[in-house]
């Protein structure tokens, strides 16, 4: 069960300076002290809302995407920009997460971050096993296949070789993000 006071001790913790006192995101040059990476067809009117809630609450300022649609491949520009400007992310892995092509590019973005500062990385498992992620099976397995046919059946050699670099880099950070410590919510 995920509980909001232990990611408040992380964040406490790793926010409090050399005196003792605790410093605002904003001190350490940060806009957000987390940013969301959700599937909203799966999570955003349950979950994810009562989850960004209580971080408001905590007065913990996060970043959370209104928008729905997408318009494109590539990630949102202001979305790579307010991962960048995030202390940590939280990722809520569902059933439907890696069907978005958005959603697997902020999680390359997302442990890119963690890989070149001390971003913070906390998956939340919702209602997915943690090894359906690592090794992309059950609904996982399924979107990476459709995401492989999408590859296959484009004629552009160009970009069938761009969709190629994506689904690796995708499998490999479905593989290490489901390798970190998370917190499972099935059937709470």
């Amino acid at each position: 069960m995920v509980v909001l006071s232990e990611l408040l001790e992380e964040y406490s913790s790793s926010s409090t300076s050399t005196h003792g006192h605790t410093s605002s995101s904003t001190d350490h040059g940060y806009r957000y002290d987390i940013f969301l990476s959700f599937r909203g067809v799966d999570t955003r009117y349950s979950f994810t809302d009562h989850l960004h809630k209580a971080l408001i609450d905590a007065n913990i300022t996060t970043f959370l995407d209104d928008d729905e649609i997408e318009t494109g491949e590539d990630l949102k520009p202001e979305l790579e920009s307010a991962i960048k400007a995030s202390r940590g992310s939280i990722i809520v892995f569902s059933k439907n997460y890696a069907t978005s092509t958005w959603c697997l590019d902020e999680l390359v973005m997302i442990l890119e971050q963690r890989m070149t500062s001390d971003h913070i990385v906390m998956p939340i498992f919702y209602h997915v096993e943690p090894a359906d992620v690592r090794w992309q099976e059950g609904s996982f397995g399924d979107a990476m296949s459709k995401h492989k046919k999408t590859m296959e059946e484009e004629t552009d050699g160009y970009k069938r070789s761009q969709w190629a670099q994506k689904i690796d880099r995708w499998n490999k950070a479905l593989t290490q993000v489901a390798n970190l410590k998370g917190n499972d919510v099935n059937g709470r």
